[in-house]
């Protein structure tokens, strides 16, 4: 049976891995420690997920560690030795890093060479695949001529038709404490992959998505802003007029393309992974999608500043991805990711 190591399992992206993985014969091993409940509070708490991954998986193994304990990220792969590692725990609010840098910068970057270090002493032929993110780009893709719509921000020149691809330069912008760890993680993995030949890849996702996202305002965009409709909360829209545009994958699709590098990996690559043109929406566009799929209206404020470094405009192109991994495709549509979310309960 093969195995496979999934870091930050109790997470959105991370528990459809373990159920992924465990729905296709896989031994599962999660490595969480329910990090998201110190840094955001009780609305974090993914105690929730990992009960529930514990109820309905088979070969599932759950291991309460911080992957900033090196000794203990060491032991664990030299007793595991995985076939696979999905590394998706992470410190992932943009505005969150600003006020605990160093917990940011520990679990984001450090903790990522745990990792890597850990599989190059004792799996060093394992497939390794880090769960990224377009802030690595920083706040650059602002700089691409736009034009403004009744709803939305769109890209006013036809390179962009398609939505920005890895040539994107990710220096000389402003990144967020967020995106400098996520980036040093990146450069890692990318180093660990065309130093030591190590079969890495980073997945610079995009909005990721789900009924399993413990969201918050601080992070988890559109499973918050439907939960707020869904169950009458305030929501607070932060700049550009509510017009700032993101595409959104759902996490099933992000755990498939996770196993389509497993069958066919590289040396230190990089792809953007998100929704594409097809699942792209803005704040204003989301609110009224959220308002239907719910039946209810959203009380929100839409505040003048911007978070800082924040994107106007972001759409994946996924040009790359989908040639590497022909049988791999976006499967779930916006409207089947804003009726899922609408119908989760509140926890």
């Amino acid at each position: 049976m093969r195995k496979v190591l999934v870091t930050g399992s109790s997470g959105l992206i991370g528990s459809a891995c373990v159920s992924h993985f465990d729905a296709i014969g896989w031994e599962v091993h999660g490595v969480d420690n329910n990090q998201r409940r110190d840094l955001f509070g009780a609305e974090g708490d993914t105690s929730w997920n990992l009960a529930r991954l514990r109820h309905g998986t088979r070969h599932f193994h759950h291991h309460d560690m911080d992957i900033r304990h090196r000794p203990a990220v060491l032991e664990l792969l030299a007793t595991l030795t995985p076939d696979f590692v999905i590394h998706c725990a992470a410190q992932p609010s943009h505005d969150l890093a600003a006020s605990r840098p160093f917990d940011d910068f520990d679990i984001n970057a450090t903790g990522t060479l745990n990792l890597l270090e850990a599989v190059r002493q004792s799996a060093p032929e394992a497939v390794f695949a880090h769960l990224s993110t377009n802030k690595v780009y920083g706040d650059a893709p602002n700089e691409i001529p736009m034009r403004e719509l009744p709803t939305r921000w769109e890209y006013d020149d036809p390179a962009y038709a398609n939505g920005i691809d890895e040539t994107m330069r990710i220096d000389r912008s402003k990144h967020s404490l967020f995106g400098a760890s996520k980036l040093a993680a990146d450069i890692l993995v990318q180093e660990y992959g065309r130093y030591f030949g190590m079969k890495t890849a980073c997945f610079r996702g995009g909005c990721l998505t789900g009924p399993a996202h413990a969201a918050v305002e601080l992070h988890g965009f559109l499973a918050y802003l439907i939960a707020c409709c869904r169950d009458g909360r305030p929501y607070t829209v932060f700049g550009y007029q509510g017009k700032q545009v993101r595409d959104n994958i759902h996490a099933v699709d992000v755990a498939r393309v996770f196993e389509a590098f497993y069958e066919n990996p590289r040396c230190g690559e990089v792809y953007n992974l998100g929704g594409g043109r097809a699942n792209s929406v803005s704040v204003l566009e989301a609110i009224a999608r959220a308002e239907a799929a719910t039946g209810k209206k959203l009380a929100y404020t839409i505040i003048d500043t911007p978070r800082a470094g924040d994107h106007r405009c972001y759409i994946t192109n996924l040009a790359k991805i989908c040639r590497d991994f022909p049988g791999w495709s976006v499967t779930k549509s916006l409207d089947d990711i804003f009726s899922e979310i609408a119908a989760q309960k509140p926890r």
